[in-house]
């Protein structure tokens, strides 16, 4: 059994016992005492902050939850998992219907790639995955949530590791840490890297817009060194 907490500004805001190791947390958009978390297991859940108790329990056929993505107003969310079959990408990402639990798709990313984070775009209807394939895939995200097969943004390098992508504030960019250290910017529109940029050593695998100053980045490492750029 795993011990869970959460601490906001120095202060424990949740503490509860979990049955697995959580790998990935998200705040609903709109209700913010509650969280869905997901890690080493078949299930993840939705806990309410107040009460700290599971409101919701969703169960796919997978080992681990990589990454959680609220899609626009949070009445459905994404999880990307470790479940790659040899035939197909059965389950690599699945979509979810917040209040009943229901799996609404399994058949969204069709290769054959573990998508370790999701991102969603600040103004249109799409997201884009991480891939293990060493580029960004894009798709929408309404119903049924189809792959654009125009665009894809490659150049930077995953190769296993937990390499986190994010968009600009105004949505013209997409940034993406990479395997060997750099920092990728994607011209949204066009898929073309506008620049990169020698952030460290070892493997760069977050790369994060300041909310409101939009000139800031911050960066990290798998080492655990933080860099803030301007």
């Amino acid at each position: 059994v795993e011990h869970s907490t959460l601490q906001l500004g120095g202060k424990q805001i949740f503490s509860s016992k979990t049955e697995f190791r959580i790998s990935a947390l998200k705040f609903h958009p709109t209700e913010s005492n509650v969280f869905i978390c997901g890690g080493f297991s078949p299930e993840v859940k939705a806990w309410d902050l107040r009460t700290s108790k599971v409101l919701r329990v969703y169960k796919a056929a997978v080992q681990q939850t990589l990454d959680i993505l609220f899609l626009p107003e949070g009445r459905e969310f994404l999880t990307s998992t470790d479940a790659v079959s040899r035939d197909s990408a059965d389950r690599t990402i699945v979509a979810w219907d917040f209040q009943s639990a229901a799996k609404i798709s399994n058949q969204i990313f069709h290769e054959r790639y573990t998508c370790p984070s999701l991102t969603l775009h600040p103004k249109e209807s799409v997201f884009v995955a991480q891939t293990n394939g060493n580029y960004l895939a894009l798709f929408s995200a309404q119903r049924p949530y189809r792959i654009n097969k125009k665009k894809r943004y490659e150049g930077h390098k995953v190769e296993g590791f937990a390499v986190g992508c994010e968009f600009s504030p105004d949505g013209t960019l997409l940034v993406t840490g990479s395997s060997d250290g750099k920092v990728f910017f994607y011209n949204y529109h066009t898929s073309r890297i506008i620049r990169t940029l020698s952030a460290h050593k070892e493997a760069c695998v977050s790369a994060i817009f300041h909310p409101v100053l939009p000139s800031l980045l911050a960066t990290c490492d798998w080492a655990g060194e933080i860099k803030i750029w301007q």
